[in-house]
């Protein structure tokens, strides 16, 4: 191990060595009256290594071996992923405190997550691959499960950890096959085995293995069906966060896996991305139809959303790439301002999740109703708002790269799940008179919400700034 090694996993250190440091101190010092405090800490000091990231240069280095990739693509990935943690932390601060679910081991389960979804993205070896997995999947099997006296909150949290222990034991077995085919772990020798395009038989089954194991962790079709109950049965801010981060992560995993690793095989693994993808709109586009809880419709628009950025993926291109990150930077930017929303829901202090509650909404609210709807247009592709661009990049990566049946489903797709966005809008504005929310919105929510909705607004000019970096991110990845 040399300095170079040290200096490319420095933030992942840091970040690791002030969440056991703060373990440590709270346990000490009386757990859970340190919450609060720990918690600003905590997203203080996310915003903090997410600076430190972001403006770390434009450099690329491999440590360790080949296996730690610290390069444009990874700093992109931490930096939506540091910044999401940290949004979903502030939101939730309140929240948390005053559902009784102000616990020292959130922020600090948040931290460990978000350290092992920064090892994800930066993965070069199929062992440093799982091991960043698995730290991150842990703590979130914990969270899902953070509401110990709600049955539906143990159930999600049980649910989550069979089945996210079923995808790791697949993408385990995928690995293995890799390594018995290719005899290397890393993704530059497996790269170096594949000659011409040419994939054996065990190969193909190892690819099909990792991809399913990767496929269960952002909700794809048809590894989805964990989503709606734990989204539902899940604390808020815990929904929050599976809707965010751990997406982001998962997502830039499967494109370093498949361009680093199996980037001389794009026509075996595209026509499999490809089928995920448009399974997973039209899944997410029906199945959030019949929906009447908030969250659980979340659910299924993340579905559906995690089908569209597939499908810049599967185009098997650099400009797929770059659309893939464009979209995965706005869907965060809208699902932090929608789920601030959802957390300021409450009726005589008790959440309210179902949409009926939503009922002339903005006739006590104007403005929070407003920014609402600009991120439900948003989530539903209606121009001119941001995430409508979003989908147009994906769209004609598909189209470019010759994937038009692909394209076509897209478009389809969009337009059935515009219903359930298009709805909660007509009742905020149009709805039947019923029992009106009387929920406060902290200011970490308020400023959350508007500040997402200026960005859908106001980001059209130059695609909310992040196309440059999407550019030269997906430039290194595409070597």
């Amino acid at each position: 191990m040399i300095s170079a090694d040290i200096s490319a996993i420095l933030p992942e250190l840091l970040l690791a060595l002030y969440a056991m440091a703060a373990l440590i101190g709270v346990v000490y010092n009386g757990k859970d009256a340190w919450t609060g405090t720990l918690t600003w800490a905590t997203v203080t000091v996310l915003v903090g290594v997410a600076a430190w990231i972001g403006l770390s240069g434009s450099g690329a280095q491999m440590a360790f071996g080949e296996s730690f990739n610290d390069d444009a693509f990874s700093r992109l990935a931490k930096v939506t992923v540091l910044l999401a943690a940290a949004s979903v932390l502030a939101m939730s601060e309140d929240y948390m405190a005053r559902s009784g679910l102000g616990r020292f081991e959130f922020p600090l389960l948040i931290t460990f997550a978000t350290v092992g979804m920064m090892v994800m993205v930066s993965a070069g070896d199929l062992m440093v691959l799982y091991m960043g997995l698995e730290l991150s999947s842990l703590s979130l099997y914990v969270v899902a499960a953070l509401r110990r006296d709600s049955l539906r909150s143990t159930e999600a949290g049980l649910k989550y950890f069979v089945l996210g222990a079923l995808a790791s034991g697949l993408l385990l077995y995928g690995a293995s096959l890799t390594y018995g085919f290719t005899g290397t772990t890393l993704f530059s020798g497996i790269l170096a085995t594949i000659q011409g395009g040419h994939v054996s038989v065990g190969l193909l089954f190892g690819l099909v293995f990792l991809i399913t194991g990767l496929a269960f962790k952002v909700s794809a079709v048809p590894f989805h069906m964990w989503t709606p109950d734990v989204y539902e049965g899940s604390p808020t801010p815990v929904t929050a966060f599976f809707a965010t981060a751990p997406k982001v992560a998962a997502m830039t995993l499967i494109a370093r896996l498949m361009f680093d690793a199996f980037g001389g095989a794009v026509s075996d693994w595209s026509q499999v991305l490809a089928l995920l993808a448009v399974l997973s709109m039209f899944l997410g586009a029906i199945g959030g139809i019949g929906q009447r809880n908030f969250k659980r419709l979340m659910a299924y628009s993340s579905i559906a959303h995690m089908g569209f950025a597939l499908m810049g993926l599967a185009a098997g291109t650099l400009d797929g790439v770059e659309s893939m990150l464009i979209y995965m930077v706005i869907y965060v930017v809208m699902n932090v301002g929608t789920f601030a929303f959802i957390l300021s829901m409450e009726r005589d202090g008790a959440p309210v999740t179902d949409i009926n509650a939503l009922n002339l909404y903005a006739k006590k609210e104007p403005l929070k109703a407003l920014a609402l709807m600009v991120l439900l247009f948003s989530l539903a592709g209606v121009p001119p708002m941001l995430g409508f661009f979003a989908k147009y990049t994906v769209l004609l990566a598909a189209v470019d790269a010759g994937l038009v049946w692909l394209a076509v489903a897209g478009v389809i797709a969009s337009v059935i799940s515009a219903f359930y966005y298009l709805r909660i809008v007509y009742y905020m504005y149009f709805g039947a008179e019923g029992e009106a929310l009387d929920g406060r919105m902290v200011p970490a929510q308020w400023l959350l919400l508007m500040g997402s909705a200026l960005v859908m607004v106001l980001g059209v000019v130059n695609l909310f700034g992040v196309e440059g970096a999407a550019t030269a991110a997906a430039q290194i990845l595409v070597r």
